[in-house]
């Protein structure tokens, strides 16, 4: 008799869905002193959670439930399961516990299987495609998105009769899941997913969590996934619960009946979280993803990813001082993902364009573009998707759906550390002087050619705006870089700047 092969799959951290249930008729009434407490204890513990103050690593969230099947979501994150049984008993220590009664849970880890990229398995391959290997991580250990709605239900897959998922071959099962991704894709920047395996650790074989600032968009997304032979003919569904997330400093407001999030607060709490690597193990089934100018200065981008840290602020306080000046401390409230792609530019852009629409529906989305090599360079032939956000978190988010663009060789950022790199954004030039700018450009390059520790530069051009531009360099050493900051040449490109180009250039972390 044969035997379907089934995917392999890497577990990430283990998730929580804790309901509570509140004994209204008992909170009012309890005297004032002893509800008091209660909101402390509570906000206490909602908060420490939140700010993952018990472990190495995760994320925590706070919901209110909407209907009668919970009053209170906790939504936890951690990498073991030691992490999650002490939270559960934490919570039961304090005096908000009291009040409450356990509605409902749900326990589950994340993963990823080898419906995915089969590569990730191998162990003699090789993961090529760095924007690929990003994406898996996001989802072995994602964020809670910053989002106001959450819809979470548990799923099988059929074993009955007439449809049985397990009984059909590995080929037909990863093309269904391929298929039921692009519909996911269609819904980026608007439904973020947290997808969690279950089996053998509660009823289902999944959970899946759904965030959304918008209840529709959740909707939408659903009602177009039940058409789709995935679901349709495979998938089978526990109940729905739906949540708004609220900071846990609100947490006296929605005991009293008031609107939260509260007007003026932090609408998601502040949170922050842990930073140490853990490993997955292999083993089981998983369903795939898709669920659904003043200077011509560059700021470092080092091998870290060039997030703000103690290197940048080095940096900054070296170009201040030879009058280069390098953005404000948190990138002028931009943050940008910068990922190259060996794909045919118009065919990028085509994609491009679809997530953009998405991104769109998002405040914190300020621009998404596909930036074309210029004739003068090193001569690379790889093209460069830009995305630019308010907040670091929405730029993370959204590199998740970008790498999923077709031929993502890498990200900047995730070069090799025995390499430093630079990126000055973005060089808006006078119509007038396009010309002069890369003409000038073209004689920099070949001074930056003689110089030491210079690998290479290149200009790169808005496919949609020629007049938009962006330039990336990479050196042996920071050492190497500041020595051309420090240089005459890159002084009188400065000077060169002020006339020809229409703003100042604007320089950004990257996410």
């Amino acid at each position: 008799m044969e035997r379907r092969q089934p995917p392999q799959t890497e577990e990430g951290w283990y998730v929580l869905h804790d309901f509570r249930s509140i004994d209204w008729d008992a909170w009012r009434d309890a005297p004032e002193r002893r509800r008091s407490r209660a909101i402390d204890e509570g906000i206490d513990y909602l908060t420490a959670a939140e700010s993952v103050a018990d472990a190495d690593e995760g994320d925590s969230a706070t919901f209110a439930v909407l209907g009668h099947k919970a009053d209170l979501l906790v939504l936890h994150l951690r990498p073991t399961l030691g992490d999650i049984d002490a939270l559960e008993r934490q919570f039961e220590h304090t005096a908000l516990a009291e009040f409450t009664e356990r509605a409902d849970s749900y326990l589950s880890v994340t993963e990823v299987s080898g419906y995915m990229s089969q590569d990730y398995f191998d162990d003699d391959a090789e993961m090529d495609d760095t924007g690929m290997a990003r994406y898996i991580e996001s989802r072995l250990k994602p964020e809670i998105p910053d989002a106001e709605f959450l819809s979470f239900y548990p799923m099988s897959k059929r074993r009955g009769p007439d449809h049985n998922w397990y009984e059909l071959p590995f080929d037909e099962r990863a093309e269904y899941l391929s298929n039921h991704g692009e519909i996911g894709k269609g819904y980026a920047g608007r439904v973020t997913q947290i997808i969690s395996g279950s089996l053998g650790l509660d009823d289902f074989e999944w959970g899946i969590t759904l965030f959304g600032d918008d209840p529709t968009d959740v909707k939408e997304l659903l009602y177009e996934m039940r058409f789709d032979p995935s679901s349709s003919r495979f998938a089978e569904f526990g109940r729905f619960l739906s949540a708004r997330r609220f900071p846990p400093e609100n947490l006296g407001a929605y005991l009293a009946g008031d609107r939260v999030p509260q007007e003026g607060g932090d609408a998601h709490g502040g949170h922050h979280h842990g930073g140490s690597d853990s490993s997955g193990h292999h083993h089981g089934d998983s369903e795939s993803g898709g669920h659904h100018g003043d200077s011509g200065g560059h700021h470092g981008d080092s091998s870290g990813g060039g997030r703000p840290g103690s290197d940048d602020e080095d940096v900054r306080s070296e170009l201040e001082e030879i009058g280069v000046y390098a953005g404000q401390p948190h990138g002028e409230d931009v943050h940008a993902v910068v990922l190259y792609s060996e794909a045919d530019a118009d065919e990028l852009f085509d994609e491009v364009d679809g997530l953009r629409t998405n991104f769109d529906h998002y405040d914190t989305h300020v621009k998404t573009a596909v930036y074309e090599p210029s004739t003068v360079g090193s001569g690379d032939t790889e093209n460069a998707i830009v995305s630019l956000w308010e907040t670091e978190r929405a730029a993370n988010t959204a590199a998740g759906f970008l790498a999923d663009l077709p031929d993502i060789v890498r990200q900047a950022g995730d070069d090799d550390s025995d390499s430093w790199g630079t990126m000055g954004m973005f060089y808006t030039v006078k119509p007038d002087h396009r010309e002069d700018f890369v003409g000038t450009f073209g004689d920099v390059g070949g001074l930056l050619a003689e110089m030491d520790g210079h690998r290479k530069t290149d200009l790169l051009v808005n496919q949609e705006d020629e007049n938009d531009m962006f330039i990336a360099s990479r050196w042996d050493s920071r050492e190497d870089a500041m020595a051309f900051f420090r240089s005459d040449a890159f002084g009188e490109t400065v000077e060169f700047g002020r006339d020809i180009l229409a703003d100042r250039p604007r320089h950004v972390f990257l996410a």
